[in-house]
């Protein structure tokens, strides 16, 4: 019996000789001490090694072995075939079980096995593999763990988890082990830290010694070891289902050592892979009871940014992780070949809103976005790359309705409230000071973890004090804060779609957009498109509102809510030209769409912004020229109907118009539809209150109107007359006192005349005017 088993050890010793250089360095016991257990797992990811599938590298400057996930599955299920197994499925699943149950030993054979194959291969750094420990990282991990299933029963198991990261901190040291010194007789003792934490020895060894006091050699010549070491805090992105809505958004704690530090930045969306582990709190902790209560984080062992990072960079390891499926390509095949494809993307975002296709024209625009530029390039100046869109009118227009779906459809969506108490942090950023340390460590806001997405503002005249904060978002691309001694600045290529109210709960078509919203200039004109939606009486449009508002809520189909509209046109009343984008966009009597959804449109909007990046073709340039120099030139005033923001608008729009459609040229009839577009958007902003169009008014909409400069003249005249004691003035004192305040009118005799009609002066005769203010 004894003989037996001294043969069957000596046999199991003779299949991991190989592993005997490296057995102490990865697993620290002795060699050979392993169970069959564990020993079939070492044999198989040797022999899975062996096959050069890919499944692992090698990184010797920052001493990291990367283990692709994937590939190691496909080397394993091929060991498997070459030994014959059949139910090499079920034996997967045995590894994968294992590797997620007991994942300390499994990174530690990893890198065992790792090491040997490298040794095997490289003649030139033997010595560096058997002297360094590799520290293994596994990448491409599945499946992904939800959230909220993270619970107490997953300690110590691998997960891999996805979120934005809303909070980094500063790298810190972190203690991997110590040396303690006898106070008597000088005698080392290492002590290894297990997760930072480590028990001061108690007696010393040296015979005669026994000495309890030790004190921790801090030189740096001593054998104690740290490590770089980062906290992270990542969200979860709830999705569309219907479930999921009422909670709030799931978060947990990532510990980043080593390489994977400072690798990730707030608003990047991350797949982690670690161990979970608990770390006690302090909420439990009384005066007179120990602490019960503990928090659990992720012991990172990768981090992966997926999809387009923060810092304009892509890591090659997570090529395949933002992926599509072979579902996902045949659908975006099939929706490709549709005949009239803008049309069937417009009414596909948000159905239930009943007509305003031109504003929902310009919100898939913006959502699409134009090609980033590389500003890396030398002479090539940072040009943002996404429309900025606002919609503002009376309420009950569906503006909310439509800013919520273009949220939902968006890669990265983030709706917010202007009403709901956001703050200006709560829009950039913000420094918190972490309760533990005390340092300082980066919250992201809503704009910068919309990055590479849009951010969907509702309510956007409530939050008047925070419109500062977006100047530079919004044109800059960029968050900058200088708080703390902390400056910094982060990514926020994001764009904006903003809905808004009028002053006083209606449109004033006497006011500009600007006195209307009562918002800076500067702001409103980082706007591309400023579309106003006004709810003027009509009578038929009423009646077919109110039909498809009660066939909405009475529960019918989509088929049936299209019948009604044979007779109708929701824009007939606004456009009559048969060739018009406007026309074109809305349904033909008795036309039956199958409109696109939402969980599909998204995958669609990910797939253009990921591979189609369109370039203006000579006859689109043309186009956006002649538009251009025509707007130019219609008013010669010191307010010009459109500048040189908007000529970039219009390039980034027939990009995007381009992208939805899949093509990489912008061609002429894309910048037929967003010259349409922009026009739609200017002569709203530019029509007064008797429906005509005011170029004096400065671009989209900005600036004061003729009543309020009358206003502010007839107030400076009143100033005047105050200080003089005496209220008639000359026509040439008249036009001094305009200058004075920067007025200009076109026709100042005209002007007179009105305010003359308007009551405010009184024509005395001999060129005398009296004010009667």
């Amino acid at each position: 019996m004894m003989e037996r088993f001294t043969k069957r050890q000596k046999k199991n010793t003779e299949k991991i000789d190989v592993f005997e250089p490296f057995w102490e360095l990865y697993y620290g016991s002795p060699f050979g001490d392993v169970d069959e257990f564990h020993l079939q797992f070492l044999l198989l990811f040797n022999d899975a090694f062996s096959l050069k599938n890919h499944a692992f590298s090698v990184d010797t400057e920052k001493r990291i072995l990367l283990v692709n996930y994937t590939n190691l599955a496909n080397s394993i299920v091929k060991v498997y075939k070459n030994q014959g197994i059949e139910s090499h499925k079920e034996k997967l699943d045995e590894v994968k079980e294992y590797i997620r149950n007991e994942p300390e030993h499994a990174l530690k054979t990893l890198g065992l096995v790792g090491a040997k194959n490298i040794f095997e291969t490289s003649q030139s750094m033997r010595t560096f593999y058997m002297l360094t420990k590799l520290t293994v990282r596994i990448h491409n991990c599945e499946p992904i763990t939800p959230m909220k299933s993270i619970k107490s029963n997953m300690y110590k198991k691998l997960v891999t988890v996805r979120g934005t990261v809303v909070r980094t901190s500063i790298t810190r040291p972190f203690l991997v082990k110590t040396q303690f010194n006898c106070i008597r007789c000088g005698r080392k003792q290492i002590i290894s830290a297990s997760d930072g934490k480590y028990i001061t020895p108690t007696r010393c060894f040296t015979p005669g010694c026994k000495n309890p006091k030790f004190l921790a050699d801090k030189n740096s010549f001593s054998e104690t070891k740290t490590i770089d070491w980062q906290q992270l805090r990542i969200q979860e992105k709830i999705g569309d289902d219907k479930t999921e809505h009422g909670r709030m958004p799931r978060s947990v704690v990532i510990e980043l050592t080593e390489d994977l530090t400072d690798s990730v930045v707030p608003g990047d969306f991350v797949q982690c892979t670690g161990i979970l582990k608990v770390l006690s709190s302090e909420e439990g902790r009384g005066k007179q009871k120990p602490n019960s209560l503990y928090s659990l984080y992720i012991d990172a062992i990768s981090v992966n940014k997926v999809g387009d990072s923060n810092d304009g960079k892509s890591d090659p390891k997570n090529s395949n992780i933002a992926g599509f499926t072979p579902a996902d390509y045949e659908f975006i095949r099939e929706v490709y070949n549709q005949p009239n494809l803008f049309k069937l993307l417009v009414q596909s975002l948000s159905p239930a809103i009943f007509g305003h296709e031109m504003v929902k024209a310009g919100l898939l625009l913006g959502i699409f976005g134009a090609r980033q530029r590389d500003s890396n390039i030398k002479g090539r100046l940072s040009i943002r790359h996404n429309p900025h869109i606002l919609v503002v009118g009376d309420p009950g227009l569906g503006k909310s309705q439509m800013l919520t779906a273009a949220a939902s459809v968006a890669t990265r969506g983030v709706y917010v409230c202007g009403s709901s108490g956001i703050s200006t942090t709560g829009l950039t950023v913000t420094l918190v000071k972490e309760s533990g340390s005390g340092d300082f460590a980066l919250e992201a806001g809503a704009l910068v973890l919309s990055d590479q997405g849009c951010c969907c503002i509702d309510e956007f005249d409530k939050m008047s004090s925070n419109h500062d904060a977006l100047l530079e978002a919004m044109e800059q691309q960029s968050v900058s804060i200088a708080k703390a001694g902390m400056v910094c600045t982060l990514p926020a290529r994001a764009s904006v779609l903003a809905a808004a109210n009028p002053v006083g709960g209606h449109y004033n078509k006497s006011k500009t957009v600007s006195e209307n919203l009562k918002m800076s200039s500067a702001l409103l004109s980082r706007f591309d498109l400023v579309f106003i939606l006004l709810d003027r009486p009509n009578a038929e449009k009423d009646k077919y509102l109110s039909e498809h508002v009660m066939k909405l809520h009475s529960g019918v189909s989509h088929e049936e809510r299209l019948r009604w509209n044979s007779d109708f046109s929701s824009t007939q009343l606004l456009n009559q030209n048969p060739q018009s984008l406007q026309r074109s966009l809305e349904l033909n009597p008795g036309e039956e769409i199958d409109l696109i959804p939402k969980s599909l449109l998204k995958v669609y909007i990910a797939y253009a912004r990921k591979y189609v990046h369109p370039r203006l073709s000579e006859r689109a340039k043309d186009i956006f020229q002649e538009f251009y120099l025509g707007l130019r030139l219609k008013h010669q005033s010191d307010s010009m109907p459109i500048t040189n923001r908007q000529l970039e608008a219009l390039i980034r729009l027939g990009e995007a118009r381009a992208r939805a459609e899949l093509r990489e040229i912008v061609t002429g009839q894309d910048a037929e539809d967003v010259i349409q577009i922009m026009e739609s958007s200017l002569l709203q902003t530019y029509e007064n209150e008797a429906g005509m169009l005011d170029f004096q008014r400065s671009q989209m909409g900005s600036g004061m109107s003729k009543q309020n400069e009358v206003k502010r003249f007839v107030a400076h005249l009143a100033r005047i007359g105050r200080e003089r004691f005496n209220n008639t003035f000359t026509v040439e004192m008249l036009k001094t006192a305009a200058q004075e305040i920067n007025i200009s009118f076109e026709n100042f005799s005209d002007t007179l005349e009105n305010i003359n009609n308007q009551g405010y002066i009184l024509k005395k005769g001999n060129g005398l005017f009296k004010l009667t203010m």
